[in-house]
């Protein structure tokens, strides 16, 4: 199947690790011109090196995407070095996870920052070009927990439900001049986060780590967490001419561990 990637670029935010890395691995298979952007620059470095082993060449930016001017200058870079922007992939930021009895406005706050407006941030400064060629596509990577009430992650769920109200009606918004916004809503995934967390959890409770993993995924009807790279697939295929009639889209990625209709 041709995707037609060939040439285009593409700006994953939060490219540097995990989800974010696999995308950017994988729409520079395809032969897109990959940006990554974050935080770190060291984090950034790591990613392109380990990148360029594999053969791929990405252009870097450090940005914090919280802030919306270091999210339009990230953009500025990028256009000024590749050409415009034709498919922007949201995948940084993450909330961290707060019990009930300490949630205060501080929580609700820095939740919000740290994955809503990152990817408002994102998207408000690319679709600035986007909107004047009348051609673009926006892949949001969000999470299962904006569909499922966690009472652990509240704070992140709300940011995560807001951005897919704002995925689905940017797609309503701008689909007459061309542009495409999906969100794909990835359950469990075996990143370096959840393998870090799983050593925390081994220390804590003297299980092993494979104990551990195979426990919590037992309880996943695919019997396993999913891999970067399949969430990387989906992301693919939706900012391609294959996925031309999709826009407004919101796929769970959970291996089915919530049944629900949506």
């Amino acid at each position: 199947m041709n995707l037609n990637l060939q040439g285009k670029v593409v700006l994953v935010a939060g490219g540097s690790k995990g989800i974010g890395l696999a995308c950017a691995r994988a729409f520079a298979a395809e032969g897109a011109r990959v940006a990554i952007a974050s935080r770190s620059e060291d984090n950034l470095r790591a990613a392109a090196a380990e990148l360029a082993r594999d053969g791929f060449d990405v252009l870097i930016a450090v940005a914090d995407f919280i802030d919306p001017r270091s999210a339009f200058a990230a953009v500025a870079q990028v256009e000024e070095a590749l050409g415009p922007i034709d498919v922007l992939v949201n995948s940084a930021g993450g909330a961290k996870r707060v019990v009930p009895a300490e949630l205060n406005a501080q929580a609700w706050r820095t939740a919000m920052d740290a994955k809503y407006f990152s990817y408002v941030h994102a998207m408000d400064a690319a679709l600035k070009s986007m909107v004047a060629r009348r051609a673009g596509s926006i892949v949001n990577i969000i999470g299962t927990g904006g569909k499922v009430a966690s009472a652990m992650h509240l704070p992140g769920g709300a940011a995560n439900a807001a951005l897919m109200l704002v995925s689905a009606g940017l797609a309503n918004a701008w689909g007459s001049h061309g542009i495409r916004v999906n969100a794909i809503n990835p359950g469990a995934t075996y990143t370096d986060r959840v393998k870090n967390s799983l050593e925390t959890e081994s220390r804590l409770t003297g299980k092993p780590e494979e104990e551990l993993l195979k426990a919590n995924e037992a309880r996943i009807p695919l019997g396993r967490y999913a891999h970067p790279r399949e969430i990387a697939n989906a992301a693919v295929f939706l900012a391609s001419d294959s996925a031309s009639y999709v826009t407004g889209a919101l796929i769970t990625m959970d291996g089915a561990l919530t049944p629900m209709v949506v």
